[in-house]
């Protein structure tokens, strides 16, 4: 029985490190509970925060004007808007963390729930709705129908103990990856000589901070673009950006959670750089938003890795920054001449106008593949296989959103393919249950695994799994917003990176402090 003056993190260190407390637990341990305090302050803000999320809100969208018609695509999406709500306030007031799964409710409330919702009500889409209104029920149904699927598959994963290969003195981590230290100031070189070599490609670092739409210029003028592919660009601007990223997490972690780190000179001297380099690549400026949003999550949840207070801060405020930041955030996305001017009556116009046009593309989708049938497993095999180049797979299919797109006959394809569309494409209603319910287990499991990772008695500052959570969970808005080709590039430079650096043979010295 523990003193009731002994901290609550050696209390965290007592619990892991006890064997007879995991084999009574079947398995790994749950991080221990929450002090009483924050229980009553949680009970305290339960109630304003579950009736502003799932009745204030949407209330407030119903009371907007608009020439919507309240039919059963406008109470399908009012039930998907208040049941996202409700989940994304259950994981506000969750007495654990669940970084992954509070992100995916946080983008399903906002882009698949309350922008919808409001589009259905003021009867405005960003892009045209091609079929009829059917499709579009079709498409909230699904959406809703997915929702409940990773629901029943997060609920399977917490029916599972945890468990790990029993601790050896080959791997005294207890079976989890962790940098190797010399890989990993490989892969600090590697980011400073793969950053180096995009800035110089595109011409120098101010170009970097002038707009996206200049970047992207210069990335066509730069000669690593082929005719009718994009796999260079790809991979250039890929290997500029991720390795940078990674390095700069892996020591902000060491800095964040070691003493010894924080009285090395070289260390700090090599995070400072670090910081500079992403300054330059990763900046807002020329980045799109998806991306540094990417950045800044990944970068905030590293740097507090043990706060439940951040992480809180981080999915209430999302919403607000979703709805009022996020609409008007590009501002430099192009130059003063072909600058978009934003014009709003109402702070729920930029919902129906411009970025948040998932359900809609849903529907569209559903009405493009009535047309020509599912591709069943096509689509998907695309984007696992985006490093090939078309010149030599003549039949690699587009990404979906474009696809999609060229069929409705717009000029701009540069369009959404949520998630649920792509397993849509491929395999039907089948397909988005059987995926979303994985993706469901599979992000229950690894937010089970990552708040191990993140005690005291976790791996210790090298885990890998602290670093590559925050990342997936930054990453998971471009991910659910899709195309998945268009994804897919970024993530496994990140996958290839984490594997070469890691390593299941921690050694003792990196655990001390």
């Amino acid at each position: 029985m523990t003193s009731v003056h002994t901290s609550t993190q050696e209390q965290d260190a007592r619990a892991v490190a006890s064997p007879e407390w995991a084999r009574t637990r079947g398995g790994l341990p749950e991080p221990p509970e929450r002090p009483i305090a924050w229980s009553m302050l949680s009970r305290a803000l339960s109630v304003p925060l579950i009736l502003g999320l799932v009745c204030f809100l949407p209330a407030v969208i119903a009371a907007q004007p608009g020439s919507g018609v309240k039919d059963t695509a406008y109470w399908l999406q009012l039930v998907l808007t208040c049941y996202a709500g409700a989940r994304l306030a259950t994981m506000i007031l969750s007495t654990r963390r669940r970084l992954l799964q509070g992100v995916f409710w946080m983008f399903v409330y906002i882009a698949m729930g309350v922008a919808p919702f409001a589009q259905v009500v003021i009867g405005q889409t960003p892009t045209p709705m091609v079929g009829p209104r059917q499709d579009l029920i079709t498409a909230v149904a699904l959406v809703l129908v997915g929702c409940a699927a990773f629901d029943l598959g997060a609920l399977l994963a917490s029916r599972r103990p945890l468990r790990r290969r029993t601790p050896s003195p080959r791997s005294p981590g207890g079976g989890q990856a962790v940098a190797h230290p010399l890989r990993l100031r490989l892969l600090v070189l590697l980011a400073f000589a793969a950053s180096a070599f995009y800035v110089m490609k595109l011409g120098g670092p101010s170009v970097f901070f002038s707009s996206r739409q200049e970047i992207n210029e210069t990335v066509a003028a730069s000669g690593v673009v082929s005719e009718g592919s994009n796999v260079g660009s790809a991979f250039v601007k890929g290997f500029g950006q991720v390795p940078a990223l990674l390095a700069l997490l892996f020591y902000t972690r060491r800095l964040a959670t070691s003493y010894r780190a924080r009285r090395t000179p070289s260390t700090a001297l090599v995070w400072v750089a670090l910081v500079a380099l992403n300054l330059v690549v990763n900046n807002p400026v020329s980045n799109a938003r998806y991306w540094f949003l990417t950045v800044l999550m990944a970068f905030v949840f590293t740097a507090f890795p043990s706060s439940a207070a951040i992480y809180r801060v981080v999915l209430a405020t999302g919403v607000v920054g979703a709805l009022v930041v996020f609409p008007y955030a590009d501002k430099f996305r192009y130059d003063d001449e072909a600058q978009r001017p934003a014009q709003s009556a109402s702070v729920f116009e930029p919902l129906v106008t411009k970025d948040y046009d998932q359900m809609v593309m849903f529907a569209n989708t559903i009405s493009w593949v009535d047309t020509r049938g599912h591709t069943y497993g096509r689509q998907l095999s695309g984007s696992a296989l985006f490093f090939v180049p078309r010149a030599v797979w003549s039949g690699k299919p587009e990404d979906t959103g474009v696809r999609v797109g060229q069929w409705m006959g717009l000029r701009m394809t540069n369009l959404s393919a949520p998630l649920w569309t792509e397993f849509w494409v491929d395999f039907g209603a089948s397909g988005v249950i059987g995926g979303l319910a994985l993706i469901g287990y599979v992000v229950a499991r690894t937010d089970r695994r990552y708040a191990l990772a993140v005690t005291r008695a976790g791996p210790g500052p090298g885990s890998v799994l602290a670093v590559a959570a925050p990342l997936i969970a930054g990453y998971t808005f471009i991910l659910l917003r899709g195309p998945l080709l268009q994804a897919a590039g970024k993530l496994a430079i990140a996958a290839l990176c984490l594997l070469l650096i890691s390593t299941f043979k921690e050694r003792r010295t990196a655990r001390r402090r």
